[in-house]
């Protein structure tokens, strides 16, 4: 019988990262006080250092508003082209 995979939080994942960046205790160590493989820990580490500029762009608020919206006049979009298709679908399926 398979084990199921264990999907860790976002949060957890920073801790272990952080962790790790600290250089307290080896990769090996901290993979036994949290239960999880050392490439794993490497794997989080790697990310978190690749990802850490994130938290200082400033502006990011804007350029999401910007992208839902952008989204919402896409699915509109996509809904009208939808509704449009089958409304000719059937024309076409009653003329023959």
């Amino acid at each position: 019988m398979k084990k199921s995979r264990t999907r860790y939080t976002p949060e957890f994942k920073a801790k272990v990262a952080i962790a790790a960046l600290r250089e307290q205790a080896t990769v090996p160590e901290l993979a036994k006080q949290f239960g999880v493989h050392p490439n794993q820990i490497y794997t989080w580490k790697r990310e978190f250092i690749e990802n850490a500029a994130r938290a200082f762009r400033n502006g990011t608020e804007a350029a999401s508003d910007g992208d839902s919206e952008r989204e919402e006049q896409l699915l509109k979009k996509i809904g009208e082209l939808t509704v449009e298709r089958d409304f000719l679908a059937r024309g076409l399926g009653r003329l023959r």
